[in-house]
């Protein structure tokens, strides 16, 4: 344990009554506890015992009002006190924050915002004056708050918008899954288990039966649905059950109320299903169900509201429908049904996921929040980055973070949604997305200082950095880490405007005339001497093209995937491969590789991979490829991969590793990767490339640019397998000084070097 404790003022024993939030509190203690913080939760159950020896029993759920709330404020009062109150709910909280009642509240207060308690009543039919008195509890905690936690962009902006939340105080950290208990499983064996059809087309349906649940639409949907066997299971309990009964016995309807269940048969009836659905009309706070149900690989249809929609957020072929509207539910269960189960998520893409929300990633952002409101927070560093793809800066960047982190408060402010966003939560680390216009992110360097839509896009990056620098204002940064050539712009613009006390630009790209046009190689020189405080580049090459700064500088190469190791064993039997990994752009010079493959190969036994996409506009140059494989006869040779998450195993399947940039590369992450798998790398010998391999040590260079100069270096390889097991092996070596958390380290010397200059 370290030295931080905390008293989590909860609801209920999730063993008296389940439900989200008090599964929440109980999972969110659990891993807090894992973490090695001093957690724990204050809870009301139905005897003196509770389900986990770190929730504390303090009275009856069924006592009187009053009673109960005595006894949570007696409970959670005990001494000795927390270092922290973290509060789940208003109304046993209220009583323990007032001075004259208790102790607390000379504590540091965190209220998670579960939903507005208020609105639900009314709801349900609560009366003006129950509703307006539950109000004021609320707004009594909140505003009390040091910070309030939220689990979605919709709660975030009622708690503001609602009850006058400061949105500076306000965290949007989203729930955790328990992806150790929830998992897939045979289904047919589920089935079987639960006495359900092995052949019918199953809808799970987990939720408390209340209005706003909306399963009178799933109820109706199911009964409209034209697949055979097709079936509605309600797990859960509630008020309304007695009506939604009456409403299946009046329509005639397939469903079957399975009532409330244990953890383990709730796990059993998602994996039995082929699909859950969750049909909120309203206050819809984020769903923990889906997680839960992706978790055990089942797809989830879900109401397009805001919560759902970010509980599904990054999440391939989600299924959004209108809140309420069965026709659109009974249609998407018919494509779900339906032979081909048009438009669901794989199940392997489901769990994966429900991985990116694993409790220890979200106890550890906690963590940093409790420090926060403590006075021990650690620096806060903002990085500022325009895409969410899956590219070079962008890879980069999470592996880098997670290391830096650990000793870094770290936020990632992107300018769109994406694969990226994934990525970073599922290594802790806390992502916003600031929304940009589409035209405006995605110019493509050609489009700089083109006629009235450049002036428009200039117009809308102002905008937006106006926009970014209020967001930056109320985070009060340490400093800010723009990672690519556009965020340096508009988000160095903004940290100036924000007067953030360091700014870095992160340059991953040349500010040369024949990688950017000439206006943008001025423009960027001349900002580079006027708004950062520091800057890091990925090489010297990419440095030198900056010109003389005056600033602090500091050369770091992209961080090695921690996934890329060397080959264990042989691979594949078969011939000589190559592998070409990269975006698929002009200047990477996938072309020039097929012209000296065709030279040094055509007609023979090597094979070639090539690994990317195109990105920002640039689609077309991969069906130019493809024209140009079938021309030169290659297509039983070469294969056009696409993109792949999983470089690793390619990569463990090649024998070489090709760059082949036509221009100088500024850092060349391949070569990296490249070396690590312990490939034979080949690469153009200029840029960041001819800085990580020394010629004939640890890899090959030949001339950049010269097709004739690669197919030589090739047949070389291609003939001698002594050479290419000595360049790989020492590659491996030469790879590990890639390796995040050294490079991490490196960065926060840096940074402590700029902040002593300050």
């Amino acid at each position: 344990m370290n030295d931080l404790r905390v008293r989590h003022i909860g609801l209920e024993d999730p063993a008296a009554r389940p439900g989200g939030l008090n599964r929440y509190l109980s999972d969110l203690v659990a891993a807090e506890r894992s973490a090695g913080i001093e957690a724990e939760g204050i809870v009301l159950g139905a005897s003196g015992a509770t389900s986990s020896p770190w929730l504390a029993w303090a009275g009856d759920k069924d006592a009187p009002i009053w009673s109960r709330i005595r006894s949570m404020h007696a409970a959670a009062s005990r001494s000795p006190l927390p270092d922290v109150v973290d509060s789940h709910f208003a109304l046993y909280s209220l009583g323990a924050l007032v001075p004259v009642l208790g102790r607390l509240c000379r504590r540091p207060l965190v209220v998670h915002f579960q939903g507005p308690w208020a609105d639900e009543s009314a709801t349900e039919g609560g009366g003006g004056l129950n509703a307006r008195a539950k109000r004021w509890i609320e707004g009594r905690v909140y505003r009390r708050a040091d910070r309030v936690v939220v689990l979605s962009r919709a709660f975030e902006r009622l708690v503001v918008e609602r009850y006058g939340v400061d949105p500076a105080l306000v965290r949007r950290i989203p729930p955790g899954v328990d992806a150790r208990h929830f998992v897939p499983d045979d289904q047919v064996a589920a089935r079987r288990e639960l006495g359900v059809d092995d052949t019918g087309f199953v809808v799970v349906a987990v939720r408390r039966l209340r209005n706003r649940m909306g399963l009178e639409t799933a109820i109706e949907a199911i009964h409209r649905c034209s697949v055979p066997g097709a079936r509605l299971v309600i797990v859960g309990e509630g008020p309304e059950r007695s009506r939604l009964e009456a409403l299946v016995d009046e329509l005639g309807a397939p469903v079957t109320f399975a009532g409330r269940v244990d953890d383990d048969a709730l796990v059993r009836w998602y994996q039995a299903a082929d699909v859950s659905v969750v049909p909120t009309v309203a206050l819809e706070g984020f769903g923990l169900v889906v997680l839960e149900s992706l978790a055990c690989g089942t797809p989830v249809i879900a109401s397009d509201i805001e919560g759902l929609r970010d509980a599904l957020e990054g999440l391939p072929d989600a299924v959004l429908v209108p809140p309420g509207d069965v026709a659109s539910l009974a249609q998407a269960f018919e494509r779900a049904g339906g032979a081909s189960r048009v438009g669901l998520t794989e199940p392997s893409d489901c769990r994966a996921h429900a991985e990116a929300h694993g409790w220890a990633a979200i106890a550890r952002r906690h963590q940093e929040l409790y420090e926060e409101v403590l006075g021990r927070s650690r620096p806060l560093t903002v990085f500022i980055g325009h895409t969410a793809l899956l590219s070079g800066g962008e890879l980069a960047l999470a592996r880098l973070v997670p290391s830096l982190s650990e000793h870094h408060r770290v936020l990632v402010i992107l300018a769109e949604d994406g694969p990226l966003v994934g990525r970073l939560q599922a290594e802790g680390i806390e992502v916003e997305i600031l929304p940009m216009d589409e035209s405006t992110r995605s110019m493509g360097r050609d489009g700089v200082g083109r006629g009235s839509a450049q002036v428009r896009r200039a117009a809308s990056s102002l905008g937006y950095a106006w926009r970014l620098a209020r967001r930056l204002r109320a985070l009060a940064p340490d400093q800010v880490h723009t990672n690519s050539l556009k965020a340096a712009l508009y988000g160095g613009l903004a940290a100036r405007l924000a007067k953030v006390p360091c700014v870095v630009w992160h340059v991953r790209d040349r500010i040369a005339v024949d990688y950017l046009p000439e206006r943008a190689v001025r423009l960027v020189r001349i900002m580079a001497r006027r708004v950062p405080d520091a800057v890091v580049a990925n090489s010297s090459s990419t440095l030198e093209t900056l010109g003389g700064l005056t600033v602090p500088t500091l050369v770091l190469p992209s961080p090695l995937d921690p996934s890329i190791t060397p080959r264990d064993g042989q691979r594949t039997p078969g011939g000589l491969r190559i592998a070409v990994v990269g975006r698929l752009a002009p200047w990477k010079g996938q072309d020039l590789f097929l012209e000296a493959f065709a030279e040094a190969f055509a007609g023979g036994d090597v094979t070639a991979r090539i690994i990317g996409a195109p990105l920002f506009g640039e689609d077309a140059y991969g069906s130019e490829l493809a024209d140009r494989i079938v021309e030169l006869g290659l297509g039983d040779q070469v294969a056009l991969v696409g993109f792949t998450e999983d470089v690793a195993s390619e990569l463990r399947e090649a024998d070489v590793l090709v760059h082949c940039s036509r221009i100088a590369e500024p850092f060349g992450q391949v070569v990296i990767e490249g070396m690590g798998a312990g490939c034979c790398v080949v690469a153009a010998d200029s840029g960041g490339p001819a800085e990580s391999i020394t010629d004939g040590v640890d890899g090959l260079l030949y001339a950049t640019g010269s097709a004739r100069a690669l197919a030589q270096v090739l047949r070389r390889v291609a003939s001698d397998a002594g050479l290419r097991d000595r360049l790989g092996r020492a590659g491996v070596a030469t790879a590990e000084r890639f390796r995040p958390g050294l490079l991490a380290a490196e960065l926060e010397e840096f940074y402590a070097t700029v902040g002593r200059r300050r």
